[in-house]
C-alpha cells in the first residue's frame, strides 16, 4: 500500500486504500494497485461477511480505514459510539475504528481490544496513520521512497511498488544469522522498516513522519509487591482468561483451536470447551519420529474435552514439497524449521474453519522456555565449577559427546548450554535461542560482507534500557516479547496461516491478559526449576495431571534426521558452490565443511543448515 501526500488529497486516498492491509487469501499476494480499489479488494472475511468490504468510511467520507486484523470488542464499541451520535452502514468491525477515530482522535488506539495492522486517511487534516497492534500480532512494513509513502502488511507490497530497490541491508543479514529472523525495526532490506508493535506512525503532507509508542508492557509492577495466596491468583487468572477467549471467539464462522498437546494450547481449548461445550472443533500434526510426536497428548485432550479432534502426519516428502511454496510466501527469512509445520497444519485446518485460536504467547508471559531453567542453572555452573574445568575439561568432554539427531537430545542441550558461557545474560538467552556464533560468522561470510559484531546484539541492549524492571528474569521475559515472540513466533503464525486463508488469534496475547500477567511476581511464572507455575495451578482440574507435569517439547520437526535423508538433495542444491559464489554472501568450502560433518555425524549442524537453507529458499524468490 502506498500514499504519495504530496499529491492531491483524492489521489492520495485512492492510491493508499489499496488492498495490501484487507484481510489476505492465497490469490491475493497483497500487490501494489493504483487507483482505487474499493470494489475489488480481496479479504478473509471473519465478521460481517457482506458489507464488511473496505475501504469504509465515516458519513462524509472524510475519513477512511483499511486494516488487517480483528477488533474483538467491536459490538461494545459500537454501542457506546451509537449512543454518542455516531451512525453506521454495516456490522463489520472496520467501521467501528472509522467512528472511534472521529470520537477519540488519536487516542483511539486505547479503546480497541484486538489484533490489528491499520491505516487511517483524514482528509480534513491532510495526514495519514499507521497503527500496529500492542504485541505485534499482524505486521506492518513502510519505506519512504522518493517522496512517497509505501506502507502494506506485507512486505512483497512495497517491493511491487515501481521503483523500489532490493538491496540486501547487511546489518540485517547479520542479525538474521544470530537470531534466526530480523529483528523489528529492521527487514532484511534496506530501507524498508517495520512498524513496532504498540506504536503509531503519522504522515502529513509536508512528507514529515514521526513514530511514537501508544502502549508498553511495564513488567515492573511485579516487582516489591506483596504476594496474595496463589490460590487467589489462579483464580483470577482462570476469570480473566475466560474473558479473553470468549471476546476472540467472536466470529460469523466457525472457529477451531490449534492444539498441540501441551499445556498452553490445552488452556485455550479447554476454556472454549467450558464456553461452547460439543462445539469445538481441534486440529493437530503428528510425525513419524517419537521424539518429535506429540499427537497423543493432542488426542488425550481433544478426548477429555470433547472435541471433535482432526489430526495430520507430516511426512518427509510433504515436507520437501511445502518448502518452496512456503519460500515464496515469506516476506523475510525465517530459520524457525516450525514454520513448516505451521504451514501444513494452516493449511489442513482451513479445509474445516476459516478462523481458530492458539496457544501462541504463553511461554512469553510465563516463563515457558527451557532457557529460563537454564539461566538458574549457569548461575551455579559458574558458581560452583572450577575456572580450570569450565574452560578446559568440560570443552573437552562436550566434543566427544555422542551426536544424536532426536529432538532437543541431551548433547544438542549441553552444547548449547556450554556455548553460552562467558556472556551477559541477555546475550546468552539469544545464543541459546538462536543459530551462528560471532566465531562461526566470520567463518561463514565472504570478506566483502564484513559483519560488524556489535551490531548484532544493540538491539537486545536497547530493549534492555526500555525494560522497567530490574528483576532479571523479567527483563529476559520482556526481551522475549519484543524480540523472539514478535520476530520469529507471531511472523511465523502470520504468514502460514493468511497464506492459507486461515485467521489465527492468540488469547494470551490478548492485551487485557498481558497487563494482568505483567503485575504477577515473577516467582508464579518460574518457581524454582517449574515454569509456568501459576498457569498450572490456573489449569488444575481442567486438564489431565500429565499434561500439567509434561515439560515443553516445542512444535518442531525432525530436520537434523531429514537432512541426511530426504532434505539431502534439496541441501545440495542450495548449497552448491557455484549457487553460493553466484549469490555471493557465504563462503562455500565453509558451508560444504558444515555439510559434510552433518551428513557424516560428526557434528549435529541443524541450527546453522536450517538457517542457511531458509535464507537461501527466501533468496531466490525475493531476494533477487
Amino acid at each position: 500500500m502506498h500514499a504519495d501526500l504530496a499529491r492531491p488529497a483524492e489521489a492520495a486516498l485512492a492510491d493508499a486504500m489499496c488492498r495490501t492491509l484487507a484481510h489476505r487469501g492465497p490469490d491475493d499476494q497483497g500487490v501494489y494497485a493504483s487507483g482505487p480499489v474499493a470494489l475489488g479488494s480481496r479479504r478473509l472475511s471473519i465478521i460481517d461477511l457482506d458489507s464488511g468490504h473496505q475501504p469504509i468510511h465515516n458519513e462524509d467520507r472524510t475519513i477512511s480505514v483499511v486494516f488487517n486484523g480483528e477488533i474483538y470488542n467491536y459490538r461494545d464499541l459500537t454501542a457506546l459510539l451509537q449512543r454518542r451520535g455516531h451512525h453506521f452502514t454495516s456490522k463489520s468491525d472496520t467501521e467501528v475504528i472509522v467512528h472511534a477515530y472521529e470520537e477519540f482522535g488519536l487516542e483511539f488506539l486505547q479503546h480497541l481490544n484486538g489484533m490489528f495492522a491499520i491505516a487511517i486517511w483524514d482528509d480534513a487534516k491532510k495526514r495519514l496513520l499507521l497503527a500496529r497492534d500492542r504485541t505485534g500480532i499482524k505486521p506492518l512494513y513502510y519505506l519512504q521512497h522518493q517522496g512517497t509513502l509505501i506502507f502494506g502488511s506485507e512486505l512483497k507490497a512495497i517491493l511491487a511498488y515501481p521503483g523500489v530497490p532490493r538491496t540486501i541491508d547487511l546489518v540485517a543479514l547479520n542479525e538474521y544469522l544470530s537470531f534466526e529472523y530480523v529483528p523489528t525495526p529492521r527487514s532484511i532490506f534496506q530501507g524498508i522498516s517495520k512498524l513496532p508493535p504498540g506504536h503509531l506512525l503519522t504522515c502529513t503532507t509536508g512528507g514529515e513522519v514521526h513514530v511514537a509508542s501508544y502502549w508498553d508492557v511495564n513488567l515492573s509492577r511485579s516487582e516489591g509487591v506483596q504476594p496474595k495466596r496463589v490460590q487467589d491468583y489462579a483464580q483470577e487468572l482462570g476469570q480473566l482468561m475466560r474473558e479473553v477467549v470468549q471476546k476472540e471467539m467472536v466470529s460469523d464462522v466457525p472457529i477451531g483451536v490449534l492444539l498441540s498437546g501441551g499445556i498452553d494450547s490445552s488452556a485455550v481449548a479447554a476454556i472454549m470447551t467450558e464456553l461452547s461445550p460439543g462445539n469445538v472443533k481441534s486440529f493437530s500434526i503428528a510425525f513419524d519420529d517419537p521424539s518429535f510426536d506429540e499427537s497423543q497428548y493432542a488426542q488425550q485432550i481433544a478426548r477429555h474435552l470433547g472435541t471433535d479432534h482432526h489430526e495430520l502426519k507430516l511426512t518427509p516428502s510433504i515436507a520437501v514439497d511445502l518448502l518452496t511454496k512456503i519460500g515464496a510466501c515469506m516476506d523475510e527469512p525465517l530459520g524457525d524449521s516450525s514454520l513448516v509445520p505451521t504451514y501444513l497444519l494452516s493449511q489442513f485446518t482451513h479445509g474445516y474453519v476459516k478462523a481458530a485460536l492458539g496457544g501462541d504467547g504463553g511461554d512469553e508471559l510465563f516463563a515457558g522456555y527451557p532457557t529460563m531453567k537454564a539461566h538458574r542453572l549457569v548461575e551455579y555452573y559458574e558458581r560452583l565449577v572450577p575456572g580450570f574445568v569450565r574452560m578446559r575439561l568440560v570443552p573437552w568432554l562436550v566434543d566427544r559427546l555422542p551426536v544424536s539427531y532426536d529432538n532437543i537430545s541431551l548433547d544438542f542441550k549441553i552444547r548449547r548450554f556450554i556455548g553460552g558461557r562467558g556472556v551477559p545474560a541477555i546475550i546468552r538467552h539469544h545464543r541459546w535461542l538462536g543459530s551462528f556464533t560471532p566465531e562461526q560468522k566470520k567463518l561463514l561470510v565472504e570478506p566483502w560482507v564484513q559483519l560488524q559484531e556489535k551490531d548484532t546484539y544493540d538491539i537486545c541492549y536497547e530493549h534492555l534500557r526500555a525494560c522497567r524492571a530490574k528483576e532479571p528474569t523479567n527483563q529476559i521475559l520482556y526481551a522475549d516479547m519484543k524480540l523472539y515472540l514478535e520476530g520469529d513466533i507471531l511472523p511465523k503464525v502470520d504468514r502460514a496461516s493468511m497464506a492459507n486463508s486461515l485467521e489465527v488469534r492468540v488469547p494470551f496475547l490478548n492485551h487485557s491478559l498481558v497487563e494482568y500477567v505483567a503485575t504477577l511476581p515473577h516467582q508464579l511464572k518460574l518457581h524454582g526449576f517449574t515454569s509456568k507455575f501459576l498457569l498450572r495451578e490456573c489449569l488444575r482440574g481442567r486438564v489431565p495431571d500429565n499434561i500439567l507435569h509434561r515439560g515443553k517439547k516445542g512444535f518442531n520437526m525432525p530436520v537434523a534426521k531429514w537432512l541426511t535423508g530426504p532434505l539431502r538433495p534439496l541441501a545440495e542444491e542450495m548449497f552448491s558452490e557455484a549457487r553460493l559464489k553466484r549469490d555471493g554472501f557465504f563462503n562455500a568450502p565453509y558451508v560444504r565443511r558444515l555439510l559434510d560433518d552433518h551428513m557424516a555425524g560428526r557434528q549435529d549442524q541443524r541450527k546453522l543448515l536450517w538457517t542457511l537453507l531458509s535464507f537461501q529458499l527466501w533468496y531466490q524468490n525475493w531476494g533477487k
